[in-house]
């Protein structure tokens, strides 16, 4: 079996004349972390959009498990989307429903589990995310963390091959965003799926990423180990890292 669980192919999309993505050559090998860093509004979300079949490109490939996925037609989408678990910037909670509904929601939605198989699977996830004894709360009483760690059950609770997680860290303090980076780290050693991280922590996602990408000016100028990256030759590289205060660069140890 092919080693990648996704696979880019010179991928090029614009809005109205304006280059968004230029011809991206992107691989995320299964069982890893790929972490894709770069400046805000330099394309990681239309990116990611483009994994989930939520845009089309202009020009290339996206290639799932082996399917390439821009010519599917809506139905067969939806197949390949459940591969897909998603940790959303915000994580997207539903107010009106407390923690246990939350995550149980695409369970109920998706598969015709009986109540109590729904009830295992929701008390499995919340127990790997340290939120077991919380499941009458609400979002509203919640702290971001807390949010984080409810969206991450959520998205692992239909067991999907690969998780998609958008800014996980955003809007948290240091100390919290570390914890949220670690489980990360700790949920995927675990259950060995494909993680594939945009995120503006770059100090954060070094310390678990297996392959880091740089989008810069719409193209993949970077890719390699954390090791590998901090190391590139390359200008656009040393000044994102210099900014972020990676070590080496101007900044404190990891």
């Amino acid at each position: 079996m092919d080693d990648s669980a996704i696979r880019i192919v010179d991928l090029h999309k614009s809005f109205k004349g304006q280059v968004v993505l230029d011809g991206i050559n992107l691989e995320a090998k299964r069982g890893r972390i790929t972490v894709i860093i770069g400046k805000s509004g330099g394309g990681k979300s239309v990116l990611m959009k483009h994994l989930i079949g939520l845009m089309k490109p202009d020009k290339g490939e996206v290639w799932i498990d082996g399917v390439e996925i821009t010519r599917l037609k809506e139905r067969e989408l939806n197949q390949v989307r459940m591969k897909f678990g998603m940790l959303f910037q915000e994580a997207a909670l539903f107010d009106s429903m407390n923690v246990f509904d939350n995550v149980a929601f695409p369970l109920r939605e998706q598969t015709n589990m009986s109540e109590r198989e729904v009830k295992r699977i929701v008390d499995e996830r919340l127990k790997e995310v340290g939120l077991l004894g919380f499941t009458e709360k609400l979002p509203s009483e919640l702290s971001g963390g807390m949010k984080k760690r409810v969206g991450l059950a959520r998205a692992l609770a239909l067991d999907p091959e690969i998780i998609l997680f958008d800014e996980p860290t955003s809007a948290l303090d240091p100390i919290i965003s570390l914890t949220i980076t670690d489980l990360i780290k700790e949920t995927q050693t675990h259950l060995k799926k494909t993680y594939v991280v945009i995120s503006h922590d770059v100090l954060g996602m070094f310390r678990i990423a297996d392959t880091v990408a740089m989008l810069y000016d719409g193209k993949i100028v970077a890719s390699g180990t954390p090791h590998e990256i901090k190391r590139s030759d390359r200008g656009e590289v040393k000044e994102f890292l210099k900014a972020t205060k990676i070590p080496g660069f101007g900044g404190g140890e990891l």
